[in-house]
């Protein structure tokens, strides 16, 4: 990084225009606000991307084996803690993503706002994280397939989608958002079939009626009432790796909102809309499972069957095979997309890393179209190399791994942002800032950022336990660090930076320099205050 640094200050076509750096000392804290991204995507690309980027094989495939393990009542449950932690942290990115629309997001406010030794930990973990995260995906295409084929040996499915990701993450980034938008469509279009047709043959509107064959030929909560919770307060706890892994990825939406023309526009509506997934998704569609499928079918995702997603199965037991196989093609098109959206996640967290001298400098530039290719081609060769575990090994099983290394990683981001968020807020109110006049505000600030971050820190908590004492029983070092591994090697690279970059425990929020990487704003850029439409807008945003 230079000695010096251009100041930028706010245009008339919304982007900003940089004071020459002579006219300036380099600010003391200075966090990377300008790169060599280019802010071409838009509103509708930040809320397609902020809807469906989190909607992959986690809840498709992982809500099979989470049903099986604890029971409907624990899986919904789950799920509806989890969206209200995500809800949160939703609520903090908005805030901070207005702000501060930096390259690595949540990596650099954490370096500003925390502790640089804290945002050197994030930004590696998720760098790790969203290797995994393709490697996961790819395994989960494999399972996918599987419904359709075994002909086709694992490898070949992985190398086929390995270079369809890469295809898709090398390409102009107004394409990527573009198949984004056209990926998520697909996903939410295809959720209300999900749940209308979930609830009518919930009441045995089936043509082999309900399954499996009950009193009357209803079904309704008949598999809540003989066996809501499986393995008690263990199985719920031990599922929340899984429902936590189904709901990461929401937090891209900060990364995009560094290449988008106005976040001050963008990055509200993207926010409004984090209900919808939620409720839509997660809770309803993870009820309408619950309602549809038995826990016991050997056929759930881990099982003795085909290991299909619950979903199909639910289509399939029903006697709906068009829907069954409908349902398939969709997951597969989720998995593949949230795949595609990891490789274009890791390669913005190590620019970031770079801007703050956290990682090579090389890694900072791009090439004519936006690519940061010095990040990306290493995330796809890792993250690509990785799925071929599952050559060896079940896709449960490889899932089982990989979602309890990423689970760990996310609560620890999430923490991170919640924990940003308030230190930010903390930061205005000692150095006399008026927080009215933020341009963007959270009206469910600080209970949202303490609850979030309060619940992040319980579950960590409670995975050690669960990482000592297993759900099996069996304790072993080899369930301890296939489980807990991730926090281990979080506390080893705090520890490292903490050591090399010294400092004290947290920066001082006196000494913060608000200004030296956030985005200035003129008076047409920002929205009125007080538009009640916010939510509809964005509904209309993610439909259309």
């Amino acid at each position: 990084m230079s000695d010096s640094i251009a100041r930028a200050e706010p245009v008339a076509d919304g982007t900003q225009r940089d004071v020459e750096p002579a006219d300036f000392e380099k600010p003391v804290g200075d966090h990377g606000a300008e790169s060599q991204l280019h802010r071409r995507l838009g509103t509708r690309h930040l809320a397609m991307i902020g809807l469906g980027g989190s909607i992959g094989m986690g809840l498709w495939l992982g809500s099979g084996t989470s049903l099986s393990r604890a029971g409907p009542a624990s899986l919904f449950i789950g799920y509806v803690l989890t969206g209200t932690m995500i809800w949160a942290v939703s609520h903090s990115i908005g805030e901070m993503a207005v702000m501060y629309p930096l390259p690595s997001a949540f990596v650099q406010w954490t370096n500003i706002f925390v502790d640089p030794a804290a945002g050197f930990a994030l930004g590696w973990a998720y760098t790790f994280a969203y290797w995994i995260s393709i490697a996961n995906e790819l395994q989960g295409i494999v399972t996918v397939l599987g419904f359709w084929t075994d002909a086709v040996p694992v490898a070949a499915w992985i190398t086929i989608f390995w270079f369809v990701i890469i295809l898709v993450n090398v390409g102009p980034v107004k394409w990527f958002a573009e198949i984004e938008v056209v990926a998520s469509s697909i996903k939410f279009g295809f959720i209300f079939v999900v749940i209308i047709s979930g609830i009518v043959l919930s009441a045995g509107g089936g043509p082999k009626g309900g399954y499996p064959p009950v009193e009357g030929g209803r079904m309704g909560f008949e598999f809540w009432n003989s066996m809501p919770f499986i393995n008690g307060a263990k199985g719920f706890f031990s599922i929340m790796p899984t429902c936590i892994f189904a709901l990461a990825g929401s937090e891209n939406a900060s990364l995009v909102a560094g290449e988008t023309t106005n976040p001050r526009r963008s990055v509200p509506k993207a926010v409004a809309s984090i209900w919808v997934r939620l409720a839509l998704f997660y809770i309803i569609g993870g009820l309408i499972v619950t309602i549809n499928v038995s826990p016991e079918d050997p056929n759930l995702f881990g099982g003795s069957g085909t290991n299909a997603s619950p979903f199909v199965i639910m289509y399939r037991n029903c006697g709906v095979a068009p829907l069954a196989h409908i349902m398939n093609a969709v997951i597969f098109i989720s998995v593949l997309s949230t795949g595609t959206i990891s490789g274009y996640g890791a390669s913005r967290i190590m620019l970031g890393l770079s801007q703050i001298g956290m990682a090579p400098k090389v890694l900072q530039k791009t090439d004519s179209w936006g690519r940061p290719w010095y990040g990306l081609v290493p995330t796809l060769i890792i993250g690509g190399g990785l799925s071929y575990i599952n050559i060896s090994s079940s896709g449960a099983e490889v899932f089982t791994w990989f979602s309890n290394l990423s689970s760990l990683f996310t609560l620890f981001g999430w923490a991170m942002i919640c924990l940003s968020h308030i230190r930010m807020r903390h930061a205005m109110k000692v150095q006399g800032r008026d927080h009215a006049n933020l341009p963007w505000k959270s009206w469910v600030f600080p209970w949202a950022a303490y609850w979030g971050l309060a619940w992040c820190i319980i579950l960590l908590i409670v995975l050690f336990y669960l990482a000592i004492s297993p759900l099996s029983g069996e304790t072993s070092a080899v369930n301890f660090f296939s489980s807990y591994v991730s926090a281990l090697a979080i506390l080893t690279l705090y520890i490292g930076a903490k050591i090399y970059y010294r400092g004290g425990r947290w920066v001082n929020t006196a000494e913060i320099d608000l200004d030296a990487s956030r985005r200035f704003y003129q008076e047409d850029q920002l929205e009125e205050k007080g538009n009640t439409n916010v939510i509809v807008k964005a509904i209309r945003t993610a439909v259309f």
